[in-house]
């Protein structure tokens, strides 16, 4: 009996599996409430939806491993969309131009990291104000108005169907998620990110590159948020000035419920990735019930308190 007590235990102390609970029980009550909400449209549709802040959730759980955060993430996934448009009405292939959009987050990454670990800048304000200038630039080149409609040839990347039912977005999330968890489960490379959240001063005492370290974390943060960007824009078949907006809050919420600590060291890429999914269930659950916009908007900034208030009780219960 005391075996079968500690093996029940050790279970629940894998962050997955609350998490796994969550949803189940999230979705017995949303069924309850809407019969449709089982549906494969819905599904697709709730997946579909997460599949973008999944993306950006891979390289925000890097960071907040580290020990840093990023606030300009959505921004970054407006900014790429806006490079792609302008690419592409210039002439340019749509390899080219999704290789431009990717680049443009990669360089916005880079800057954040040398802000952070080379002038020594707050990650909180170095990239609050990257959020304000790449936001205030996508006004600026698109003045006000967007790239309202991009050629199938783009588009298909956000609206292919991988067996007629499934969309490109939601593959790629996937994949990545995939690859990655194995990568920080497993790779003694991603090990040194937990080293240096656990403690910078140790980890540079051990021979670990700090600083570029960090500077690789933005960087790859930059390239999961313009990733994300290129395939909203292609999935909307277009990209406005709003897009991206408030998409960073989602994700730091949807990574801290996952389990990454906002005090580094701590976090699963597969945690985040059910974090995301609940932030998803979160907003069906709005629209089944009919909760007003703003509203949605109050709640998720209360679930982002919560969530960072369990994540210092957490951490205090292990001081």
């Amino acid at each position: 009996m005391d075996t079968k007590k500690s093996t029940m235990k050790n279970i629940f102390k894998i962050n997955e599996v609350p998490l796994l609970l969550v949803i189940i029980l999230a979705t017995i009550i949303l069924y309850f409430f809407n019969n449709n909400f089982l549906a494969f449209g819905n599904i697709h549709s709730l997946f579909l939806g997460a599949s973008f802040e999944a993306v950006m959730a891979i390289g925000m759980t890097l960071l907040l491993i580290t020990g840093e955060i990023d606030l300009s993430v959505g921004s970054i996934a407006g900014f790429s969309g806006v490079i792609v448009g302008m690419c592409l009405d210039v002439g340019m292939p749509v390899f080219v131009a999704v290789i431009m959009g990717l680049l443009s987050g990669v360089i916005i990454g880079f800057v954040n990291g040398c802000l952070v670990a080379k002038i020594k800048i707050n990650s909180l304000i170095a990239t609050l104000g990257m959020q304000m200038i790449i936001r205030g630039l996508i006004y600026v080149l698109t003045k006000g108005v967007g790239k309202p409609s991009f050629p199938d040839e783009y588009n298909i990347i956000g609206r292919y169907m991988f067996f007629g039912k499934i969309q490109f977005p939601i593959i790629v999330s996937l994949v990545l998620v995939i690859v990655f968890a194995i990568l920080f489960a497993k790779s003694a490379w991603f090990r040194q990110f937990y080293f240096i959240g656990g403690n910078a001063e140790s980890a540079r005492y051990s021979g670990i590159q700090v600083n570029k370290m960090k500077i690789v974390a933005f960087t790859f943060m930059g390239a999961m948020a313009a990733l994300s960007g290129v395939l909203l824009a292609a999935r909307m078949g277009g990209a406005i000035p709003t897009q991206g907006q408030n998409m960073e809050m989602n994700v730091i919420a949807a990574s801290v419920i996952g389990g990454a600590s906002t005090t580094g060291g701590i976090g699963t890429i597969s945690g985040s990735y059910l974090g995301v999914i609940i932030m998803a269930l979160v907003v069906n659950a709005f629209n089944i019930l009919g909760v007003d916009i703003y509203w949605q908007r109050t709640i998720t900034g209360i679930i982002l308190l919560v969530a960072v208030l369990g994540d210092i009780l957490r951490n205090r219960k292990k001081d």
